[in-house]
This record gives structure tokens, C-alpha cells and sequence, in this order.
């Protein structure tokens, strides 16, 4: 989920004119960018804290926050991580060697980063990804000397809202890309199928005046019930009125041939990434794959011969509606204060997927070059062997966030198949060796205009 956040951030930067994201790899560099939120906690009634430019990491000494840890600490534990990938093996706490380069080693590799209960040796790996989000959260009065409350880096709600969060997160995905350097290429038997062939593939907005592969976005002006989160009684609504991004939405129409005699199942999986660098560069594969966003995967059944399949943006896999995006947790539990626990974090489940009204970059006035890659894989390589209930609930951002109390729904490495080096020098050579996949160029258009959000 973080590589497609970060993914999604360089996206909208090159966009912008902005170049792409420098990750923050070295804790003892100052950080350069400043960062003052202006926000209140509804927990506490106070301001996040700001971090002034130039701020550099110091040794925590926070016992009201229970975090007491130095910096050279911290580095310690990722010396660790990167010695168990060089080695290809992590030590748990009776001193085995347990090897991480088979397919569940990712899995392990995650819970030692993120140090969860399922790491394996907490006390060598430690807790670096988590307590890195405290040294930047703190990084304003790291003794509490000042008596500064949390920065924005401490909350799950509001991190992203920093700059650091994005250079912070590509490089620990530039961590986890060390794991997958390691492993080998994907072969031929893993990334074919062979009776498959994705003839074409055109996006889209249904509309008869709409020229093919030209994907529009604009500002649009909406209000939201802030209602649920004001800490006294409100006898109605509370509206706040926003501008923000939203695109045109549109159909993919793929045509694809089945060269077998039988019907075959398999999962259809687009992705989009800018064609270019800051410099007007074209990106070497390696470095496109790191920027692929995920903007959709289901199940296609393709009949023997000629299949055309087309399917709405607004049934993406990665993303939830507005009114999911913008449900007032505050709001449902002062209606039924009685709520089980796990009524509540079902509902908060529910909650969890990209905002769909961000499904798209914004694009440029001029119009903005970006690849979309559509795969069939094969679904025999694809599924999960599990029973998923019929009518399953909240699962419809499900390549984004899983589902719940289930395993992930996809067999596949997430990112797949992206997820990993190949030894080609662009992404037009990498389809080029696969019948099962196409790339298509589009454009990214942005109206600078604001339009009003239908109720």
C-alpha cells in the first residue's frame, strides 16, 4: 500500500512540473523541508506540532508518549533488515535461520519492518519503520523540554500530509526493493499465457465527442458533514465546503483473443505510469516499474476467439466512493453510542480504499504523457484457495486493502508483475515479449475549472 501511495505522489508531482520525490536515507541529514499543518487534534484539542526546515533527527526521551530510543538505535535495527536481505535469511529468537527468499519471505520481511506481533525477532530487528515515524513526529522537542505535543508523522490520519511521509516511505520501499532485487526475474511460465493475445487496448470517456485515450480531470467544489467530528451536542448537519481534484470517468474497451478451444478464466490487470521523467526522459523499465499505480484488477472469462471487454473506471478494485471516503465515524457512533467493537471496526473497515475521486493524476492543462498496461494472467496461477462468502461487505477496494478476516485475494505478489527487476531497457520491450499484455499511450488533460458536486 505505501509503494502505491508513493507511486501515486510522483504521479501528481511530475504533473506538476515537480520533480520526482529524493528518499530520505540518511538520519543524520537535516531535513530540508519545513512543514507547519495548522491542524487541531480532536483528541486533545491541541495543534499538531510544526517542524521548522532544516531540522535534524534526535534521540527520543518521551516517556509521556512511552518512546525512549536514539537515533543510532534505530540505525542499528536497519543495518539489521539489510544484513538479512544480503544474507537471505532473518534469525528469530531461538537462533534459526529462516530463509526469505521463497515467496513467503516478503510476508516476513513486512512483519520485521513493520514490527508487528509476527516478527520474528523484535528485540535484533526492532521496530524501525514505526519509530522512524517518531523521529520525525517528535523531531520538534525530542525531550519534551517545551511540552510540544505529536507532529503530523504520529497519526495514521494526518501523516500523509507532510512531505517527509512521501521521502521517508520511498526509502523503505527502496528497502524492499533490495529484498526483490535478490530473487530471480520472472520467467517466461509466469508471466505468459499462451492461448491469450491483448490485441488493443483504448480508454475511454463515453461521451461521442471524446477522442480515444485522452482522459480529462478538473476541480471540482464539494461539501462534507463535518457534523460526527465536533465535540459538542449539533442538532444537524455541519457542512464544509472543499475544492478538490476529480476526473471524467471513463470505460476501458480491450479486445482480446483466446486461441484455444475452450473458455479460459483469468485476471485482467491495468496499471498506469508516466511515460516521462522531469527531463522528458522516457523511464528505463526498472525504474517505470517503481512508479506503476494500480488502477484495477477482476476476474475475466474469455470465450474461444475474438472477446471485447469493456469495463467502467468507476468498478476499479482500488477504490472506495465518496460516500465511503467521507463517512463520519464520530457521526455513526453518537447515534448508536452502544456500538460492539467489532460493529465499529467493521464500519471502520469499510472505510479503508483510495478516495475514487483520486483515481486519476491530475495531469497537465498541455496534457501529460502516461503508459496504461493491461495483463491477463492466467487465474489457474492467480487464486487464493479459500471460501470468500457471497455478498462479502467492504470489499470493494480489495486490491488495496484486502479483506477482511480473509486472506489476500490474489496469489500474486501485490504489484505483480512489477514487483521485480527484468533485464529490458523499457516497458514497450517487456510487453513486446508477452502476448498477454499490451501498452497504450494516454494523455491526462486538466480543465482548470471548477465545477459543483451534485448532491
Amino acid at each position: 500500500m505505501h509503494g502505491q501511495l508513493v507511486a501515486r505522489y510522483e504521479s501528481e508531482r511530475l504533473s506538476n512540473g515537480m520533480p520526482r520525490v529524493v528518499p530520505y536515507s540518511n538520519m543524520r541529514e537535516p531535513i530540508k523541508e519545513g512543514y507547519y499543518p495548522k491542524l487541531i487534534r480532536n483528541t486533545n484539542m491541541r495543534s499538531y506540532a510544526g517542524r521548522p526546515p532544516n531540522t535534524t533527527l534526535k534521540d527520543l526521551n518521551r516517556p509521556d508518549a512511552g518512546i525512549v530510543v536514539t537515533v543510532a538505535q534505530v540505525e542499528a535495527w536497519l543495518d539489521q533488515i539489510i544484513l538479512a536481505i544480503q544474507q537471505g535469511f532473518v534469525i528469530d529468537t531461538a537462533g534459526r535461520q529462516i530463509p526469505i527468499t521463497n515467496d513467503q519471505g516478503i510476508d516476513i520481511l513486512g512483519n520485521i519492518i513493520e514490527a508487528s506481533s509476527l516478527s520474528v525477532n523484535q528485540q535484533l530487528y526492532g521496530d524501525w519503520h514505526n519509530t522512524g515515524h517518531d523521529l520525525f513526529a517528535y523531531s520538534h522537542d525530542p525531550d519534551g523540554r517545551y511540552l510540544e505535543d505529536i507532529g503530523v508523522m504520529g497519526d495514521v490520519t494526518t501523516a500523509m500530509r507532510d512531505p517527509i511521509f512521501y521521502r521517508f516511505h520511498k526509502h523503505v520501499d527502496d528497502i524492499f526493493d533490495r529484498h526483490k532485487r535478490l530473487l530471480p526475474q520472472y520467467n517466461r511460465a509466469q508471466l505468459s499465457f499462451a492461448p491469450v493475445a491483448v490485441n488493443s487496448v483504448m480508454c475511454r470517456i463515453p461521451k461521442e465527442t471524446a477522442a480515444p485515450n485522452v482522459l480529462l480531470t478538473f476541480w471540482q467544489r464539494s461539501q462534507v458533514d463535518l457534523s460526527g467530528g465536533l465535540d459538542f451536542q449539533s442538532d444537524g448537519p455541519a457542512f464544509v465546503s472543499f475544492v478538490h481534484l476529480q476526473h471524467a470517468d471513463f470505460d476501458y474497451v480491450l479486445d482480446i483473443s483466446n486461441n484455444s478451444s475452450g473458455t479460459l478464466l483469468g485476471t485482467c490487470r491495468i496499471f498506469l505510469a508516466p511515460k516521462c521523467d522531469e527531463n522528458c526522459r522516457e523511464f528505463h523499465f526498472n525504474e517505470a516499474r517503481k512508479l506503476m499505480v494500480e488502477l484495477d484488477k477482476f476476474t475475466v472469462s474469455l470465450t474461444p476467439g475474438e472477446n471485447r471487454i469493456v469495463r467502467s473506471s468507476l468498478n476499479s478494485s482500488v477504490t472506495i466512493s465518496w460516500e465511503k471516503s467521507f463517512q463520519a465515524i464520530g457521526k455513526l457512533t453518537k447515534l448508536d453510542p452502544n456500538m460492539s467493537p467489532r460493529d465499529l471496526q467493521e464500519f471502520e473497515f469499510c472505510g479503508c480504499g483510495w478516495p475514487h475521486h483520486l483515481l486519476l493524476p491530475k495531469g497537465s492543462e498541455g496534457g501529460s504523457a502516461f503508459k496504461l498496461f493491461v495483463m491477463i494472467s492466467n487465474l489457474e496461477d492467480d487464486v487464493v484457495n479459500q471460501v470468500i462468502p457471497e455478498n462479502v461487505e467492504c470489499g470493494d477496494a480489495h486490491s488495496f486493502c484486502g479483506l477482511k478476516d480473509q486472506l489476500y485475494p490474489d496469489r500474486r505478489p501485490m504489484g505483480f508483475p512489477f514487483d521485480r527487476p527484468f533485464d529490458v531497457a523499457t516497458l514497450d520491450q517487456f510487453v513486446g515479449l508477452h502476448s498477454n499484455m499490451f501498452v497504450q499511450d494516454v494523455n491526462i488533460r486538466h480543465v482548470n475549472q471548477i465545477t459543483n458536486r451534485l448532491p
